[in-house]
């Protein structure tokens, strides 16, 4: 699943709204550890682009 969310997350980060939408998606569905992963791997790929977005869609986990 967490591939499928990578790839999901690629296509549409052309487009903010699309890109938070799957992102907060994302993580309600994943595992934890599979959310980890996920976080550390936007924040590589979109976090110059999108980081206030992956801020608020992780900044609930504890």
């Amino acid at each position: 699943m967490l591939k499928y969310t990578k790839t999901i997350l690629q296509k549409v980060s052309f487009n903010r709204y699309l890109f938070k939408k799957e992102l907060m998606k994302s993580v309600k569905w994943l595992k934890r550890d599979e959310v980890i992963l996920l976080e550390a791997w936007c924040i590589i790929n979109f976090g110059s682009i999108y980081n206030d977005v992956i801020a608020e869609a992780f900044n609930n986990l504890s």
